[in-house]
């Protein structure tokens, strides 16, 4: 099995994240993409925007109709989410020939250095980096990586939010991840929060 690691804050899941999970798949032959919401995300200053469970749930819609995606919980709880814990948990439930890469974005991988255990992290897997206009990476001694350059996609969670708190509805969120964004009150601005 070619398994890959999909984490992120996922805050929300849009449809470049989904974009690029299809390409990995297609281009690298993975049998799964495990599609992992950080709880506690590391190199994130303060808390998300959406909680846990917001993000999960986000993720596990946006995901329903994907037949190669699984959402995972490996990250929940009040832990820094660390990748090579991750890595580690997954690694134990492999059987052997499996092969387990890693899929990110390319800004992500540019600080790969500064990631905890990070040596560790390039031992364990392979990467896929996927473009992102904008963000050049180098690539540590040692790390394998396999470069997604066919798609750019030019999309940022953080400028979804914006828009969101503007009361838009971008049309690159999901249509069923839109509607429990709006179930919600999620990524509204604090003056239109509803009491």
């Amino acid at each position: 099995m070619r398994l890959a690691l999909f984490g992120g804050t996922f805050d929300p899941i849009h449809n470049a994240h989904l974009e690029v999970a299809r390409e990995a798949a297609r281009r690298f032959g993975l049998s799964r993409v495990l599609v992992v919401p950080a709880a506690q995300p590391p190199h994130k200053s303060g808390a998300t925007a959406a909680g846990y469970e917001d993000r999960y749930a986000m993720a596990s819609l946006a995901c329903q109709d994907e037949p190669l995606f699984e959402v995972s919980r490996l990250e929940a709880g009040n832990q820094r989410s660390y990748s090579i814990r991750t890595i580690e948990k997954l690694k134990a439930m492999l059987e052997p020939g499996d092969e387990l890469y890693y899929l990110i974005g390319a800004d992500a991988f540019a600080e790969i250095r500064s990631w905890h255990r990070w040596q560790d992290v390039i031992r364990e897997v392979e990467f896929i980096v996927a473009a992102r206009p904008g963000h050049d990476y180098s690539v540590p001694p040692g790390a394998r990586v396999h470069r997604l350059d066919t798609l750019s996609l030019p999309v940022s969670s953080s400028g979804i939010r914006a828009r969101l708190a503007a009361g838009e509805s971008p049309p690159e969120v999901p249509p069923r991840v839109l509607e429990y964004i709006r179930e919600r009150g999620l990524y509204q601005a604090a003056g239109k929060r509803s009491a």
